[in-house]
């Protein structure tokens, strides 16, 4: 690949000044960063750049160095093979790491163990026979390695490779429950689980650094997750929501702790996911629940238990857990518990903080963790001390900017997040939040993000009678803004609901690409947003067409009573998921005639037809209970929230996106979508791909997203010197 990706851009970082419109091929194919990883004492960290190129069609990727005493970012010889890593053994850039491929090329993986300032001479330990990932490995007394892979597991509990598979006869699927099929594939008999290993080592001693150099695997691999059945059966990582901060490993390895749904209830119509402990000599029928719903002394306890991470001694598991048994939105709560399960000792941290936290990470003295949460149309990190009381409101000691992931150093955490005008940011705080230093900034890197800044944006508050408290908005301006001139509105609203729109980079719903089109973007946060307190989150449930449409209609007001620059006449409004779905309603109410143009992304049409999607407690807990007859008559949220209640009120022209692997909301949806508004000769336009689910996200199907739907928009808008939109 060359050194472009990494030490060319750097060259760039010190004189890159010029400002240009971010366009779609240039945020698509701009360099996308990892997070930057530490090793342990805090000398260095690794992160990855990569790049996808419209001339080749293919991505590249490198690895890249930090070096945080000087700041000097190099090329990591680490090649793209390696998919992951943990600093762990002899020295403090001792690594361990998953090449994505072994030598048998079965479509196994294999495990290597090298020194990261020479990683060329790293050691294969172990091959593994299935497509594992997410690693986490312990040193253990004896100098041994004991790790943690998931994957994919037959019934049996042996590990799942498709290259193995015996391929049936017939495709049918037969199936006895609901919840059969989930985002974008039709759930099959594997499940995940998490395995676990030993890499002995070959000089065995007292388990300190400084003791064994090299190691081997007798290939032998222990599933602690398959066979806890009863209503359902266990599953870790969960399929889809969950990934590698479903479980984790002991410091010392000695035991294992792993979330999975509940197994005495029926998995599409509650949330409830315990967590299970268990001896890492164990297997599935030595675990044991951590946190039994509902159990004391927190009765209320009842939903998703996420995050689990052992303490730097191990004597502690932080955790979240909301109360919601049937509402993935409900407000996430820190634990603190004894990792043993028969006598937890489970004590709540903050318990009536009004932030819903997200991930985790402890203090080097296991004294203080580190959360991360909405607040404001931002994700800040906050820190709580294990002294904190129900009462404790944690401060945050970051600010700007959305954390796409942080580690704890010596000297306090090291941050990596995005704005909407940088793709990556890099930098040091102190423990307090003290600003200690920022490596790196990509809007000062690369090219295509040239000039992009805080200047670019800007946020507003404003009244509306849904809330006693005022709500936000953002404001994203084009490249060579000029407030003495007039813009056409584009007007977007966020999915979710509950969800927000936050100072953070997107890949998808890119502000700044929209507003470089030559639009003023307003994005409201309305009822249902996060970051500004659960009673504001919770009140969409039964007024999905009341509380957040008045929201948008008062937002709406605001900015053409206030804001000179914007041309109100001209502008358009788009949205995705619940922002597709209030595209819709907005169509038949008389916001609808505010706009020349609509753009629905994969949104609902018919709420009367809710339960064709995969997770029903969403739409039981957003729609006030189950969908039955009472959802067809006035006074149900089923039926009095439908758009097609109103689609005789449709006029504006509509551009409709819906991917046919969306099982969340299937591809019907769109179809009808599309199939009334032709009916009714609305201009109209409908885009599909037939290898994307909710989300778009390859790069060439994203390109065509992008520059269709600004194709319609910029006609509509009169932007554009197009004839036609089609």
């Amino acid at each position: 690949m060359g050194r472009g990706l990494v030490s060319c851009a750097l060259a760039l970082y010190a004189g890159l000044s010029s400002v240009t419109a971010l366009t779609p091929e240039g945020m698509i194919s701009a360099n996308r960063y990892g997070d930057a990883i530490p090793n342990p004492t805090g000398d260095f960290a690794l992160f990855t750049v990569s790049k996808y190129s419209f001339e080749t069609h293919n991505s590249s990727s490198k690895w890249a160095k930090l070096d945080l005493k000087t700041g000097d970012i190099s090329d990591w010889e680490g090649d793209e093979s390696i998919s992951e890593f943990l600093f762990i053994g002899p020295s403090p850039s001792s690594i361990l790491y998953v090449n994505g491929t072994n030598a048998e090329e079965d479509g196994g993986v294999s495990l290597y163990f090298g020194d990261a300032l020479a990683i060329g001479d790293a050691k294969l330990v172990a091959s593994i026979p299935a497509p594992l990932s997410g690693l986490k490995a312990a040193l253990t007394s004896s100098g041994d390695i004991n790790f943690l892979l998931s994957g994919l597991a037959y019934p049996n509990g042996t590990a799942y490779n498709e290259n193995f598979a015996t391929k049936p006869a017939s495709a049918g699927r037969i199936y006895t429950s609901i919840y059969p099929r989930l985002w974008d594939h039709w759930l099959t008999a594997q499940k995940y689980a998490v395995f676990g290993g030993t890499l002995k080592t070959a000089t065995p001693g007292n388990g300190t650094y400084g003791t064994g150099s090299s190691f081997s695997f007798d290939g032998k691999l222990t599933n602690y997750v398959t066979g806890i059945c009863n209503v359902t059966c266990a599953e870790s990582p969960i399929d889809t929501e969950g990934d590698a901060s479903d479980y984790d490993l002991a410091p010392d390895g000695s035991k294992l702790i792993f979330r999975s749904k509940d197994i005495d209830l029926p998995l599409s119509n509650y949330t409830s996911t315990p967590l299970y402990l268990v001896p890492f000599t164990g297997t599935s029928e030595d675990a044991v629940l951590l946190n039994p719903s509902g159990a004391p002394p927190y009765t209320d306890a009842e939903g998703y238990s996420t995050g689990p991470k052992f303490s730097p001694k191990g004597d502690k598991i932080a955790y979240f857990q909301q109360n919601g048994i049937n509402y993935e939105s409900d407000r996430r709560i820190l634990y603190i518990a004894n990792p043993d399960a028969k006598n937890a000792q489970i004590t709540k941290l903050a318990g009536k903080w009004d932030r819903s936290p997200a991930s985790l990470e402890w203090a080097e003295d296991g004294q203080t963790v580190f959360v991360q949460a909405s607040d404001l149309g931002r994700d800040r990190i906050f820190s709580i001390p294990m002294t904190a009381d129900n009462d404790f409101v944690p401060k945050n000691i970051t600010d700007e900017g959305t954390p796409s992931g942080f580690h704890v150093i010596p000297d306090g955490l090291i941050v990596s997040d995005s704005k909407i005008w940088s793709s990556r940011d890099i930098y040091t705080i102190s423990a307090a939040g003290e600003p200690l230093k920022t490596y790196f900034q990509s809007n000062k890197v690369d090219p295509e993000l040239a000039g992009l800044g805080p200047e670019d944006v800007s946020e507003f508050y404003y009244a509306t009678n849904s809330s006693e408290i005022k709500q936000q908005a953002w404001i994203v301006y084009p490249e060579g803004f000029d407030n003495t001139k007039k813009y056409p509105l584009a007007f977007l609203v966020h999915g979710g609901p509950q969800g927000s729109w936050a100072s953070s980079w997107s890949l998808r719903w890119n502000l700044k690409t929209w507003a470089d089109q030559g639009y003023v973007v307003v994005a409201p946060n309305p009822t249902a947003s996060t970051g500004w307190g659960q009673n504001l989150t919770d009140a969409i449930a039964g007024k999905w067409g009341s509380y957040p449409y008045w929201d948008l209609v008062h937002a709406w007001k605001y900015v053409n009573e206030t804001l000179d620059y914007v041309d109100t006449t001209r502008g358009i409004e788009a949205g995705a998921s619940f922002g597709g779905y209030m595209t819709n309603w907005i169509a038949g109410q008389e916001m609808g005639q505010w706009f020349k143009s609509l753009v629905t992304h994969d949104g609902v049409t018919q709420t009367l037809g809710a339960y064709n999607s995969d997770e029903l407690w969403f739409m039981n807990h957003d729609y006030l209970g189950p969908y039955n007859a009472s959802g067809m008559v006035p006074g149900s949220p089923y039926y009095d929230w439908n758009p097609l209640l109103y689609s005789d009120q449709w006029s504006t022209p509509h551009f409709v996106v819906h991917n046919e692997l969306d099982y969340r909301l299937p591809i019907s949806e769109g179809i009808l979508l599309f199939n009334m508004l032709q009916t009714k000769g609305i201009p109209s336009k409908f885009l599909s791909f037939p290898d994307e689910d909710h989300l778009t996200l390859k790069p060439e199907n994203s390109l065509v997203w992008h520059t269709e739907i600004f194709k319609w928009i910029n006609f509509y808008s009169g932007i554009s010197n197009a004839t036609s939109p089609f």
